[in-house]
């Protein structure tokens, strides 16, 4: 709920279904994702290389399947992590595929 609300109050975000999980989008381009991995809750976003790798350092952390190799990072939701770090991760996400146009309005 919390990721849903800060995500879609984006300029121009959208929720849509894929892969039986609510993906969060700025435009047609993901930049967040909730599902579960291990029967356990986690959210995905898009970050880069150097980024991901500093984030796998922490065990609340880990690399994704087949996104994971294109420096996306994926968090237990499950355990005490920090909501202003996550909301952090996911604005970096939406900035790194969102137009020109989004990036205006978000930052107005």
């Amino acid at each position: 709920t919390k990721l849903r609300k800060f995500a879609l109050a984006l300029p121009e975000a959208s929720e849509v279904e894929a892969w039986g999980h609510p993906t969060f989008r700025a435009g047609k381009k993901i930049f967040a994702s909730f599902g579960h991995h291990e029967d356990r809750p986690c959210i995905t976003v898009k970050s880069t290389m150097p980024e991901q790798q500093t984030l796998i350092t922490d065990p609340r952390f880990f690399v994704p399947a087949y996104v994971g190799h294109k420096g996306w990072v994926s968090m237990w939701v499950d355990e005490d992590l920090a909501w202003d770090l996550i909301e952090e991760l996911i604005l970096d996400s939406y900035r790194s595929v969102a137009i020109k146009r989004m990036l205006k309005a978000l930052d107005d």
